[in-house]
This record gives structure tokens, C-alpha cells and sequence, in this order.
């Protein structure tokens, strides 16, 4: 595909693609699995690390774009404190995301470098931190 070619993906694919990154899978082959460049699946990233899901634009919007929600006419009190707080706790979530990814993927290191004895009551396999 060209490079001069702007290509749009939902905010349904990038968090896909995300998850992805974050389980482990290498940022390169991913690259190239899907045919984008390194430094927007890194983007995609870093953005969703610093605001979670909401961070991640969707389709269409052009970047550097504010969406404004439609309020209601009338008193903006209890709507707009209703809605910073879901804001804040949505950042929350993605960002509980980020951390469960990142411990889901240090255990299943822990795990795969761990082999386990030939015998009962052999030492652990994993080497001594004395040498």
C-alpha cells in the first residue's frame, strides 16, 4: 500500500491491536501482520497508557479535533459532574487494563522459565542469585 495513503481504523481495532502489544507480541511482526507502521501501533500505545480506551481516537476524526457531547439545555449542574466522573473512572479502568496485562505477562514469564525437577524434593529450578 502507498505510503501517502491515510488509512482510518475504529477505536474497536486499535484496543484490539493494543491488547495485543500489551500481552506480549512483538511490535514489529505486528507491524507487519497488519501492514501499519511501528511508530502509530507505538502511538496507539502510548496513548491508551496515559487516558485508556477513550484515549484512543475513532474513525474518522481528524487529529488535533475536539469532539464536544451535545448537552441538554438546562441547568448543567449534576449532568457534567455525572459525566467528569465517568471520564475519570473510564481512565481508571484503562489504565487497571494496562497493569493486569502487564502482570499477566511478567507471570508467564516467571512460569515458562521456571522447569520443574526431575524429581520430588530437587532443588527449584532457577538459578541461585550466589554464583
Amino acid at each position: 500500500m502507498p505510503k501517502n495513503v491515510q488509512r482510518e481504523f475504529s477505536r474497536s481495532f486499535k484496543l484490539t491491536v493494543v491488547r495485543r502489544m500489551l500481552a506480549g507480541e512483538n511490535v514489529s511482526a505486528l507491524a507487519r501482520e497488519l501492514g501499519i507502521e511501528r511508530c502509530v501501533l507505538k502511538q496507539w500505545r502510548a496513548r491508551f497508557r496515559a487516558g485508556g480506551v477513550t484515549a484512543l481516537r475513532g474513525k474518522g476524526r481528524p487529529p488535533g479535533m475536539r469532539v464536544v457531547a451535545a448537552r441538554p439545555k438546562g441547568p448543567p449542574g449534576d449532568l457534567a459532574a455525572a459525566r467528569e466522573r465517568i471520564a475519570e473512572l473510564e481512565r481508571k479502568i484503562g489504565q487497571q487494563q494496562v497493569d493486569l496485562d502487564f502482570f499477566r505477562q511478567a507471570l508467564r514469564q516467571v512460569e515458562e522459565a521456571r522447569r520443574p525437577g526431575a524429581e520430588p524434593g530437587e532443588p527449584a529450578s532457577t538459578r541461585s542469585s550466589k554464583r
